[in-house]
């Protein structure tokens, strides 16, 4: 797993293996979290074509749908896989800011 593009405070867009991971952080009040996601063949697709615009977007969605609280609809909370990934993200973005 490599980071390959970070805005900061916002998120990083990690490559694991020809997927691309999305690493959101989100901030509601005094309670931070983040989310990651993979993003689907669309996703990707949109990220092609618009780059960084489209993960800002991506990410802002993301962070306002508050997909971490129980009555979240969140279209993302499905698909947070951080659990999962936690600490190979955590070595690649220590391995990316070394």
């Amino acid at each position: 797993m490599k980071v390959l593009d970070h805005e900061p405070y916002r998120w990083f867009l990690l490559e694991d293996s020809g997927d691309l991971l999305l690493d959101v952080n989100c901030h509601h009040s005094f309670v931070s979290y983040n989310v990651l996601i993979q993003l689907t063949p669309d996703e990707m697709q949109e990220y092609q074509r618009h780059g960084r615009d489209y993960l800002n977007g991506l990410s802002e969605d993301i962070h306002n749908s508050a997909p971490i609280l129980k009555v979240s609809k969140s279209i993302y909370k499905g698909r947070d896989i951080s659990s999962l990934h936690k600490e190979r993200v955590i070595e690649a973005i220590r391995t990316w800011r070394s």
